[in-house]
């Protein structure tokens, strides 16, 4: 696989990501300034509540698929139609529980009958995802970046605008997100049918199906920890902290996850190539590619984390003046999200390789966090909860890159002295205007000048070619 592939799956989820950090910005002042901290914390109970029961409906497939389809036992239509089996008749059954208990969508009880029937975006959200998946296997990084970066969030804003000025307002945020999932499913189904097309001669087999699930319950767990570790310190935040703290802590989430949101926007493009390069025991080309994705993703990460972190407060603040008090709690919540790139970006080569002890180290992680919550939020806040967080995403971060590099036997250098030395001027920017310039024209200038001068110093000192090709286009591609 050359440096030029892996860089063009890379720059379509930069963009990808870019689009996204565009757009879900608008959401939250939307769902915060529109309709109000209450509906919006509704809001967000429900639809976490309805991802959490997707990412188990998976069984590990979003990221399982890859290893599936590389080992070529049968066909890919195949393989990609017990998948689908497996999860319809899992998602079906946490559906059914979701839909005939809907006070785990929605504590406070139902405002419409018809809320309840969200349960089935359980399958939508879970059916979409491995689709994704297995067009990615395929280099198809353009549709994932299509249906989830620019139709999902586009047409969720657009429709939590459009709905607030309809009868249909007090549900508008639902049924904005309804919406939403809907148009990403349909960009998506299109070229999943051409790519793989219909099932021809399968037949459903339960054993299959069993040996499927039970392949993946490793990598099932790994996500499902992965997932709860984002939000177990909002749940512990609840009960200790007022409902206000609670809403401050959300919104501060939201926006660091953003910056999250690059490493994991990778999976699609890094999963195939490490599953086929690990199959072929080819451990020194996969220590290239992650060593190459992590250099990448945590160099805009970084600048990203520079940018909101030294605006923090003034970030906070644009969702209304009670938020600016969480300016802390996102600064905690930047640093965990980028400690948190390292160890997901490891993970993707041991969820294939060491996949029990990744587990277990993802379980302790855990139960620090939950430790380092319970005991320092009772004084620090939301604070505390971050911190906690934190400690987790460094565990983390540390213990899976030792492991990765015991298992692969090469090096994986995904930090790198440049990319300190080169953010030093462009975090002094930014506290320099800190210091200097009123609130909106501080803001403005950080926005603008920490990402310039970070990526200008870095294209000019730092990156080698190969770092080149994921901001340029390739003029020929090298084997």
């Amino acid at each position: 696989m050359s440096s030029a592939e892996l860089a063009k799956g890379g720059r379509q989820n930069v963009f990808g990501y870019l689009m996204r950090l565009v757009a879900r910005i608008p959401f939250l002042v939307i769902g915060g300034r529109l309709y109000g901290a209450e509906e919006l914390g509704r809001f967000a109970y429900a639809t976490i509540t309805v991802e959490f029961a997707a990412a188990l409906a998976l069984v590990g497939l979003k990221r399982g698929i890859a290893l599936a389809l590389a080992r070529g036992r049968q066909p890919e239509t195949h393989v990609l139609a017990d998948a689908m089996l497996l999860i319809l008749g899992v998602g079906t059954g946490i559906a059914a529980v979701l839909l005939f208990f809907p006070t785990l969508l929605f504590p406070t009880g139902l405002r419409f009958d018809w809320e309840r029937f969200l349960a089935l975006l359980v399958l939508l959200i879970a059916v979409l995802d491995l689709l994704l998946s297995g067009l990615a296997f395929h280099k198809r990084i353009d549709v994932q970046v299509l249906s989830r970066s620019l139709v999902e969030p586009w047409v969720l804003s657009l429709a939590a605008i459009g709905l607030w000025f309809t009868p249909l307002q007090p549900a508008g945020l639902l049924i904005a997100y309804v919406l939403a999932l809907v148009a990403a499913s349909a960009v998506a189904w299109s070229p999943a049918f051409r790519q793989f097309g219909l099932p021809r001669g399968w037949r459903p087999s339960i054993a299959r199906m069993a040996a499927l699930a039970r392949e993946n319950l490793p990598v099932a767990g790994a996500d499902v920890i992965d997932w709860t570790s984002r939000r177990i310190d909002l749940f512990i935040l609840g009960r200790f902290a007022s409902a206000e703290v609670v809403g401050v802590y959300y919104v501060a989430q939201q926006v660091a996850s953003l910056a999250g949101r690059l490493r994991t926007s990778f999976d699609p493009i890094l999963a195939p190539l490490l599953s086929r390069a690990l199959a072929a025991n080819r451990h020194a080309e996969a220590a290239g590619h992650l060593a190459q994705v992590g250099f990448w993703v945590i160099t805009v990460q970084l600048a990203v984390v520079i940018m909101i972190g030294i605006a923090a407060e003034g970030t906070m603040g644009l969702f209304g003046p009670e938020f600016a008090a969480g300016g802390l709690v996102l600064l905690f919540l930047l640093l965990a999200e980028l400690a948190a790139s390292q160890a997901s970006i490891a993970e993707s080569a041991l969820i294939y390789t060491r996949r029990n002890l990744n587990l277990l180290l993802s379980l302790a992680a855990l139960a620090l966090e939950a430790g380092v919550a319970i005991a320092l939020v009772p004084m620090w806040g939301g604070a505390g909860a971050a911190a906690g967080l934190l400690a987790a995403m460094l565990f983390m971060a540390v213990t899976k890159q030792i492991l990765l590099v015991k298992t692969l036997g090469k090096p994986v250098p995904m930090w790198r002295v440049s990319i300190l030395i080169c953010a030093v001027p462009a975090f002094l920017w930014g506290w320099a205007t800190l210091i200097v310039l009123p609130e909106a024209l501080h803001m403005v200038a950080t926005g603008f000048g920490v990402p310039l001068i970070f990526f200008f110093l870095m294209w000019r000192f730092a990156f080698t070619d190969a770092d080149k090709l994921l901001l340029r286009k390739a003029r020929e591609e090298r084997t």
